[in-house]
């Protein structure tokens, strides 16, 4: 590579007369990440201007047009399957870094998901961590006050043969444990509570391991703040950490596949600090309640480069930044350093002038750091000066805006087929799904996250009896002390679906967002997506993409449930390997009384069960099918009408009261969601299957089928619920086994102490 010192530290690069090799080894030696198509359009660009780049605008330009930062590979799909849902129940206030929806006649919720998962995969600990902190301050950005966090985890087994890991690739029981610490201690330390996620076990996680994290905040509605910013003259003020080298090309990472030398671009991982998170989190409070913010963004991805360049842009305006002026960790830094650096805890403000010294008292209360970097201006060139001297002067719009594609896909034809097993021992299958580890209990994860600081969760995350609580369906939190008005929050994800119909698993995916939060007595308000997937320059695997997108877009359409903000990681592939499809939901529904909110935990002796729903012989996917090796492409197929009509059955019936537990039926079938409740309740039950029809009583047992719960009905109170929810009796709630027959044949009876032991042990010998 051909490079000349400008000024100390800055460096014109020779693209001019580079060959296409030369561009190629520009790109990775400078870690660009950018394709050669994509050089040769840089060198075009800057023929064009008849000179060469600085190292600051060549980095500038890279990181604005990485995967992360423009959705190049994804903006298309996007616009034609998930943008612009209309909403019949939720009013979207604003679509900005988060997900704006009003609350109520004052306020509105703010939230989000996305991934952080190549930095995971190379430093667990510290990549869960800013993973969290950073969707923190997305929340943050709107001017809300985080009150809730979600974390879906997506793993290999903890059992993995380590002669099998490929060279590089971490085992996937540190990766948990690292995963799990960095959370539970950047948000237990941050003071807020983690209240719903998943953890969910896959082979296909081995090379590339998913971390989601999801945030959900309140706002006044005459408080929320924009990410952008439209007047000339605003001052721009960075708040919070110091600029440091950690997080550098962290975007051009995650846009790049995973290999043998990764652990090399620990770089590329910032590094979080929570305990300089929460004054911070004051500091944009106050001065949000204040009035002297006129614009927000924060600091994530692409760090300086990003949040100067989309706040400009999409508010018609452009900047001059004075790079020396930004506080650093360490000495030497070079100005694009600075300008792409991903330091964690920093928020950029745009205000007037005379409101600066009444930011420096807040800040000097709080003792957090702020410097004045920069102002707007108008005209389309965006400059960034170094110690006086220019070292940027380029179209915002080039910078920012990106390149976009339309890549080809192919989408894979399923055949359907369904293996037929020789009938199981009932008693023996049950008890190995209930200790296996996407069924088995997850109280090792869930007890290190505090989920009731700011005490505000009503509904927590596990259910029950204390001592004795099961998994539940949702988490519902009370934002406001003066309402008894709730928030229900879930997440879902259906990989093992995913990978054999990625269009159904998409499907299949809103269908049990909307099971969880209706299980809790919440109607579905709002999505937020994560959508995880391989290469996008497979085309397979942009068919994989199209599909998820296409069925999560058709799905949320028929509802009427808006995606309100989301998030898209490609390149989530490695050693040839890619991922299977993993569109992860972050659900939220509201509760008009949190007063009559259910949990899944079984509660009286003497009651009724209802199975709510269609079983069908449908195991492609399922978890039984998985436990004994059996092949079926029979996924669960969703009627979207069905969905609307039980919910909104089930809605009806749990505001008159008559619902005493509810439970969606998901992975392990109606045996194991019955062993849920029993479990939580820690009280027994007994099921007799036939008004299931004819069906072997595995498929009736273990079935996964879409659009099912069981409900626990108040006795006496049967008439009532039948007209209200078409449902079927199918079993009474006592003693302290779960016994099931199917018609007058016995398949299993099980002690509660044995289930629970089961059930608990599953990840026992793995973690901790």
């Amino acid at each position: 590579m051909r490079a000349r010192e400008l000024y100390p530290g800055v460096y014109e690069i020779d693209i001019l007369h580079a060959t296409d090799d030369e561009l190629m080894e520009i790109s990775e030696s400078m870690g660009l990440a950018l394709s050669m198509e994509e050089m040769r359009r840089l060198k075009d660009f800057f023929a064009s201007l008849g000179r060469n780049p600085t190292d600051v605008e060549i980095h500038a330009i890279a990181q604005g047009w990485s995967e992360h930062c423009s959705y190049k590979s994804s903006k298309k799909v996007l616009r034609k399957y998930i943008f612009g849902i209309p909403s019949k129940h939720a009013l979207i206030v604003m679509q900005d870094d988060a997900g704006v929806v009003e609350f109520d006649e004052n306020h509105a919720y703010v939230f989000k998901i996305e991934s952080h998962n190549h930095p995971s995969a190379v430093e667990p600990y510290g990549g869960a961590a800013t993973g969290v902190g950073g969707i923190i301050r997305d929340i943050l950005n709107m001017g809300a006050k985080p009150i809730a966090l979600v974390d879906p985890l997506f793993f290999a087994p903890p059992d993995y043969p380590y002669e099998k890991l490929n060279p590089g690739i971490k085992h996937p029981r540190y990766l948990l444990n690292g995963v799990v610490a960095g959370i539970r201690d950047y948000g237990n330390r941050v003071g807020i509570p983690t209240v719903a996620g998943m953890t969910y076990f896959h082979e296909g996680f081995v090379n590339n391991i998913l971390v989601n994290a999801g945030c959900l905040g309140i706002v006044r509605k005459d408080k929320i703040v924009r990410s952008r910013v439209d007047k000339p003259s605003l001052l721009l003020v960075m708040v919070g950490g110091r600029t440091g080298r950690d997080g550098i090309h962290g975007v051009n990472f995650a846009s790049r596949i995973l290999g043998e030398k990764s652990e090399e671009e620990r770089q590329a991982v910032q590094l979080g600090n929570p305990i300089l998170k929460e004054p911070l989190i004051h500091v944009i409070l106050e001065a949000n309640e204040m009035g002297i913010i006129k614009g927000m963004k924060d600091l994530g991805g692409g760090g300086l480069g990003s949040v100067v360049g989309e706040m400009c842009y999409s508010g018609g305006v452009t900047a001059e930044i004075y790079l020396d002026k930004v506080p650093l960790k360490e000495e030497g830094m070079a100005p694009w350093e600075i300008w792409v650096s991903e330091s964690q805890e920093r928020m950029l403000l745009a205000m007037e002038e005379k409101d600066l010294d009444r930011l420096r008292e807040i800040c000097e209360k709080w003792d957090v750091e702020m410097s004045m970097i920069g102002k707007t201006k108008e005209g389309e060139n965006l400059e960034l000066y170094w110690h006086g001297k220019k070292v940027l002067d380029l179209p915002l719009k080039f910078v920012t805006a990106g390149v976009e594609y339309e890549r080809p896909y192919k989408i894979k034809k399923v055949e359907k087929m369904q293996e037929l097993p020789v009938e199981p021992n009932y008693r023996e299958i049950f008890l190995r799904l209930l200790s296996s580890f996407n069924i088995g209990s997850k109280e090792w994860i869930i007890r290190q996250y505090d989920h009731e600081v700011q005490g505000r969760t009503v509904i927590k995350p596990l259910q029950g009896v204390i001592g004795y609580e099961s998994h539940g369906d949702a988490a519902i939190i009370k934002p406001l002390y003066d309402s008894w008005k709730g928030i229900a929050i879930t997440t879902v994800a259906n990989p093992q679906l995913g990978e054999i119909d990625p269009y159904k698993a998409a499907l299949y995916t809103v269908d049990e967002a909307v099971r969880n939060l209706v299980s809790v007595g919440a109607r579905p308000h709002s999505f937020s997506d994560c959508l995880n997937f391989g290469n996008p320059e497979k085309e397979e695997i942009m068919g994989e993409f199209v599909e998820s997108c296409r069925g999560l877009g058709e799905a949320a359409r028929f509802l009427g449930i808006p995606y309100v903000s989301g998030n898209v990681s490609f390149y989530n592939e490695a050693f040839g390997k890619n991922i299977p499809p993993t569109a992860v939901l972050m659900a939220v529904g509201i509760i008009d009384d949190i007063r009559y909110a259910v949990t899944s935990d079984f509660k009286e002796e003497g009651n009724p069960i209802y199975l709510v729903g269609e079983t069908k012989e449908e195991m492609g996917g399922s978890e039984y099918y998985r436990l004994i090796g059996a092949k079926s492409t029979t996924v669960p197929e969703v009627d979207l009408e069905e969905l609307r009509k039980r919910s909104e059955e089930l809605l009806k019936a749990m505001k008159k009261g008559v619902i005493r537990a509810c439970h969606d039926i998901s992975q392990g079938g109606l045996a194991i969601a019955a062993a849920e409740m029993c479990l939580g309740g820690n009280i027994g039950a007994e099921l007799d299957l036939a008004p299931l029809g004819f069906m072997r009583a595995d498929f009736k047992l273990f079935s996964e089928s879409a659009t099912r719960w069981l409900c626990e009905v108040q006795r006496g109170k049967e008439k009532e619920f039948e007209s209200i929810v078409k449902a079927r009796k199918i079993g009474v709630v006592s003693g302290n086994t779960l016994r099931v027959r199917d018609d007058s044949r016995w398949l299993f009876n099980v002690h509660l102490n044995i289930m629970r032991e089961r059930w608990r042990a599953a990840l026992r010998d793995y973690v901790g």
